[in-house]
């Protein structure tokens, strides 16, 4: 009979431990080894024609911020690249970034980044017509 207590004080954890999982999911892995900032270098060209877009601004945030409190982190130049750092911490689910063109020629676009090591990353914007 002691058997039978011991095999469902098992299953009851067991059955616990899956709630748990499913209700809160299992921990993320660090983005990086230490908090801090990590440099990103991207590229913004138009999806239409792929040509580089100039002058799109770059905001990031980190998780739990609104966008209207994020940092502008850098503007694209004239070749549609943009180096930034990026302000991470290694238990955050990741930097969200969002593309704003200031002339409204192109939708802006929202992005997670989940590998910060990634480099050279380009960004196809759609233009509005």
């Amino acid at each position: 009979m002691k058997w039978l207590h011991n095999l469902l004080k098992g299953i009851s954890l067991t059955g616990a431990l899956f709630v748990f999982e499913a209700c809160y999911g299992v921990p993320l892995p660090p983005l990086l080894d230490n908090p801090g900032e990590a440099p990103m270098s991207f590229s913004l060209v138009s999806r239409l024609t792929g040509e580089p877009l100039q002058g799109i601004q770059v905001l990031g945030r980190v998780s739990g911020d609104d966008w209207y409190h994020s940092t502008a982190l850098g503007i694209t130049g004239g070749d549609g690249m943009c180096n930034v750092e990026i302000p991470y911490d290694r238990n955050t689910y990741g930097p969200f970034l969002r593309f704003e063109d200031p002339e409204g020629l192109y939708m802006p676009k929202d992005t997670v980044l989940t590998d910060l090591r990634e480099r050279n990353i380009i960004i196809k914007l759609d233009p509005l017509q």
